[in-house]
């Protein structure tokens, strides 16, 4: 239907001085910023000599799809009629190096855990997972499964 631009600014702060002359002459340090909101720190992970302290490009990717499952389903359940009350996800995903030292993800796993208002509804409620999952447009965009294992309560 129409097209979405999304702008992020991207700045390395992990000059020690002498810039990238050695691999451990650096830090993996950077900051995500977007007018107007709260700056990300982020640094790459530990297991590659980042900062545990900062966000990794690989924790914001399985957040990116946490939140974007959320976002529809928690659409879906108010255009259904399911009220909920309380949602929270553990997302995990795996990734894989290559002997490169390249890599990928091979899967994600969301693992909703829903409370609805009206125990009739659970069933409705534990269904629209699947609609939010084929909605959401960052699950869409890469090439690795994401994997729902849902819970509804009430």
């Amino acid at each position: 239907m129409g097209a979405h631009r999304y702008e992020v600014d991207l700045v390395w702060t992990g000059n020690s001085g002498s810039g990238t002359s050695g691999y451990r002459d650096f830090e993996r340090a950077h900051e995500v910023s977007v007018p107007g909101k709260a700056t990300i720190l982020g640094s790459s992970d530990p297991a590659f000599r980042g900062d545990r302290e900062r966000y990794n490009p690989e924790e914001l990717l399985v957040a990116s799809l946490s939140q974007c499952h959320m976002l529809w389903y928690l659409h879906l359940a108010s255009v259904n009629g399911v009220v909920v009350t309380d949602y929270r996800d553990h997302a995990t995903g795996l990734m894989t190096e290559h002997p490169d030292g390249s890599g990928r993800f091979t899967e994600v796993t969301l693992n909703p855990r829903v409370t609805v208002a009206d125990p009739a509804t659970k069933d409705t409620a534990q269904a629209l997972h699947e609609k939010a999952h084929s909605m959401c447009f960052i699950a869409a965009s890469v090439n690795f499964p994401v994997r729902h294992d849902p819970q509804t309560a009430s």
